[in-house]
């Protein structure tokens, strides 16, 4: 039995399952709830439930507290409603963010390689097109399980059924070392959800851009970067990628090749810890070697929660302006218990 959730200043209701999080139900609606990891670890999908009572599920205390429950809060990627409900969002639902709704597809890998030190590419050809911006994710469905891991497509939205992901290998990972780099193969059919996120270029902009990415932070900033470059969405960008060495560094020809050709984009490796003949140190140091002032620009920034942090200092200190500073941090999930396969 399906609760109607209002969600407080928005026009109509829509449909709560019981078995959905409350922000699933939401995008599958086709309606918008501030997010972005979708997993209860970074809390920018909190609301406050205003009327009706809800299922909190696990969330982390760091995250969402006790005596935040007891007020009246919830994380919208974690609860389910056990009632009708009206919810009101802590955070602002951006007016020009992506409004793609969430689907379920299916589709077979096409590709799956190795591109750098523990980082794979997979390449999966959907049976139906999805419908995303340049930045979203997708929640990739472990074989057997439960468990859904979010990765970011690294190809233009233009490329609609055929996606592109890069994929570190986390040590124990469910997802990583016990399914894509151990019994995943070319051809295999796979499961998946999206898009979801609000990290995304969407209109053309006036300010030229610096995307910042740290490892396989790349795969967004290279859906950005072809789409914008594609529909000619912003002036110039200037593309940073860190890594320790050169064995993190993949699509280096790629990036080489497109700045030969087009004069608007300018690509930045950094090594943070091998001497060689391009970039080192930290890959926002490099950033704020290359830029004066960072005035009428804005970024795109992506990676470990580390590096964003200090490359929106790095750009603040630069005198970027904070409303056009984007970011996406990229956490490691946490696994529940295996189940049985739907």
């Amino acid at each position: 039995m399906s609760h109607s959730v209002t969600v407080s200043g928005q026009d109509g209701a829509f449909p709560g399952a019981p078995d959905r999080s409350v922000l699933e139900s939401a995008l599958r609606a086709n309606r918008w709830l501030p997010h972005a990891c979708s997993q209860g670890t970074c809390g920018t999908c909190k609301i406050r439930v205003l009327c009706g009572e809800v299922d909190h599920g696990r969330p982390d205390e760091t995250i969402l507290s006790e005596a935040e429950r007891a007020s009246g809060l919830t994380l919208a990627c974690q609860a389910t409603p056990r009632t009708d409900l009206t919810v009101a969002p802590l955070n602002d639902v951006p007016p020009d963010g992506p409004r793609h709704p969430l689907r379920d597809h299916a589709g077979t890998v096409l590709e799956l390689a190795d591109i750098a030190r523990c980082t794979r590419r997979l390449v999966v050809e959907l049976d139906e097109p999805m419908e995303f911006s340049a930045g979203q994710y997708a929640e990739l469905i472990v074989p057997g399980s439960v468990v859904a891991r979010q990765y970011s497509m690294a190809n233009p939205p233009s490329e609609s059924r055929r996606l592109e992901f890069h994929i570190k290998r986390v040590d124990g990972g469910l997802a990583t070392e016990g399914w894509i780099f151990g019994s995943l193969r070319p051809g295999d059919r796979i499961g998946l959800r999206g898009p979801l996120g609000q990290f995304a270029l969407v209109r053309p902009q006036e300010e030229p851009a610096i995307l910042v990415g740290g490892g396989t932070g790349l795969a967004p900033l290279k859906s950005i970067v072809r789409h914008a470059l594609s529909n000619d969405l912003v002036p110039s960008i200037d593309l940073y990628h860190g890594g320790r060495g050169q064995a993190d560094l993949y699509d280096v020809d790629f990036f080489r090749a497109l700045e030969a050709a087009d004069p608007r984009f300018r690509y930045h490796p950094v090594l943070s810890e091998e001497q060689w003949d391009g970039a080192t140190g930290v890959v926002t140091d490099a950033v704020l070697d290359d830029f004066a002032s960072c005035k009428g620009r804005s970024a795109y920034l992506c990676g470990p929660p580390a590096m964003v942090t200090a490359a929106v200092k790095v750009l603040k200190r630069r005198r970027m302006a904070p409303r056009l500073i984007f970011k996406e941090e990229f956490t490691v999930g946490s696994a529940p218990p295996v189940m049985s396969p739907v």
